[in-house]
């Protein structure tokens, strides 16, 4: 007797199993085309109908879902937001940018880093942190150093190393979005400082299109938090204003989240 779903979808290939069917050879290869649609019948034959998967639920919790928020960004206040004009040249040159740094990253990344410079582990989040902001800022002290020395004498380990392009252009895609995964995660609880809008800024400038899923979640947030402090500040002559307005068109305009962008 035929099952349902052999009546639902019959053969195309009709072969009869015939009498001899414990003589077929499912180990070796087929010796001519009837014998291989007779192993793949008998093979069919022997399979269960309903065949129930094994799943460990405690492998599932280790699995992580990409969601990425569609929620909007804060209006500006009024005269807050830049030109559309301003905007489109902000992107032709993060454009340039980063033509640069695909153009000149084996070069860069090749290049010896100074004996000063001791790049974290990939895991190390407090480790970047310092590592990019410097431990007056991830401390809590003040952004600018009162006891300012020559650059050839500055403390980077004091005041965060710059993103130089010998730093930034060895960094693989993955471990450029978890630092930026890292200092966004910082910037959600902290104010817009100087260290930490340049990496911000040379971060986005080294990913790579098309998008790694979950960057377009991060780049989502950060203008989020860029919105939302901007919305708080008081004056156009703060000195944040440029650098927020940068980042949001950064992510809406050249990043194409277009819902986020400010119109004139």
């Amino acid at each position: 007797m035929k099952s349902d779903v052999e009546e639902l979808m019959p053969r195309l290939l009709p072969v009869e199993l015939g009498q001899d069917t414990e003589h077929v050879d499912l180990s070796g290869p087929p010796r001519n085309p009837q014998e291989y649609l007779r192993q793949v019948q008998l093979e069919a034959s022997m399979c269960p109908e309903v065949v129930v998967a094994q799943i460990d639920p405690k492998k599932l919790k280790k699995k992580q879902t990409v969601h990425v928020s569609v929620a909007g960004c804060h209006a500006p206040p009024v005269g807050f937001s830049p030109s559309l004009h301003w905007q489109q040249q902000q992107v032709s040159n993060f454009s340039d940018v980063r033509r640069s740094i695909t153009k000149n990253r084996k070069h860069w990344s090749s290049q010896t880093l100074d004996n000063n410079v001791r790049m974290p582990n990939l895991t190390d989040e407090e480790g970047w942190k310092k590592f990019c902001l410097g431990e007056r800022i991830y401390l809590g002290a003040s952004a600018c150093p009162t006891d300012a020395k020559p650059e050839a004498e500055l403390d980077y380990s004091k005041v965060g190393f710059p993103p130089f392009l010998t730093i930034v252009c060895r960094l693989n895609q993955s471990t450029a979005l978890m630092v930026l995964d890292v200092l966004i995660s910082w910037f959600e609880e902290h104010e817009l400082v100087p260290q930490l809008g340049c990496w911000l800024y040379a971060l986005l400038a080294c990913l790579e299109k098309p998008l790694l899923p979950e960057a377009h979640s991060s780049i989502r947030q950060l203008a989020r938090r860029c919105a939302q402090l901007r919305s708080t500040l008081e004056s156009q002559d703060d000195d944040r204003l440029a650098h927020l307005n940068l980042l949001i068109c950064l992510a809406a305009r050249y990043f194409e989240q277009n819902d986020l962008a400010d119109q004139e």
